[in-house]
């Protein structure tokens, strides 16, 4: 294999890599724990290739590894990779928000190919791992979101119809009206439907907070990224859900938790 470019988004928990080979983009991901490997493996196959770094640990990858790598900001990483890709898969937007699912959740303007980062929020993938740890001892990504799969939020969140019964709602009865609020009510939730009511409380959260953005800055498009996605299909549902409910246009891009490598890969 012959690599000469390699974008790298160095991020809290994840290392994630884009190389291109024969005119295709490879994407790999390693965990920060497993950082020696991961530089180990780039050496073997692509030793002198020049290197573009972004992330919150872009800079001790540069004082330890590559000393001549150029560092990129994650925000223009982001939203550069994330453009590129959608483009790739023919779904070119002119103005829409970018929100950034990762350790937290970042939430960009893209207008007229101009970036502005309008929000942020410490709600995230982080969260997910974290009460996802006390709330069932699991602390694994894929074994969490596995559990989610299975569960049912309504067991552990108190519903707006839940409230009212018997009579009818004024409103949608399938909405929350508190998230985990039926838990002291019902002794037998389980660890499966309490992380179908994280990751429920997760979406909730983030839409209405791009519906804000949305709404301030007169856009319909929301574009989601980040590795908080990746395999996690109950998220991206309720992601989806909670958009259209809205009137907002959801969005998904296939390899988006790459954005930021793509991103950094691109200045090269």
């Amino acid at each position: 294999m012959r690599t000469v470019k390699v974008g790298i988004d160095a991020g809290g928990t994840l290392l994630k890599m884009v190389y291109e080979e024969s005119g295709r983009f490879h994407y790999k991901t390693y965990s920060m724990d497993d950082l020696q490997n991961s530089m180990n493996w780039l050496k073997m196959t692509a030793a002198g290739a020049s290197v573009a770094l972004t992330g919150g640990q872009s800079e001790l990858l540069k004082n330890d590894f590559f000393p001549n790598a150029i560092p990129v900001s994650e925000f223009k990483a982001s939203c550069e990779g994330a453009d590129f890709l959608m483009k790739q898969e023919g779904k070119t937007k002119e103005n829409y928000l970018l929100i950034n699912i990762g350790t937290g959740t970042s939430i960009y303007l893209i207008k007229a190919r101009e970036y502005t980062r309008i929000l942020g929020s410490g709600i995230g993938g982080g969260t997910f791992l974290g009460l996802g740890k006390l709330l069932t001892g699991e602390t694994g990504f894929s074994e969490l979101v596995s559990l989610a799969r299975k569960g049912e939020a309504a067991a552990a969140d108190l519903l707006v119809k839940d409230i009212y019964h018997p009579s009818k709602p004024p409103i949608d009865g399938s909405l929350t009206a508190s998230n985990f609020g039926k838990v002291r009510i019902n002794e037998e939730v389980s660890n499966e439907d309490k992380i179908a009511s994280l990751t429920n409380m997760i979406a909730e959260t983030i839409v209405l907070l791009s519906m804000q953005s949305a709404s301030q800055h007169q856009i319909k498009d929301i574009v989601y990224i980040g590795n908080t996605l990746k395999n996690n299909k109950l998220l991206k549902n309720r992601l989806e859900h909670y958009t259209n409910m809205l009137g907002l246009n959801p969005v998904f891009i296939k390899n988006g938790e790459y954005s930021g490598a793509v991103g950094a890969f691109l200045s090269l």
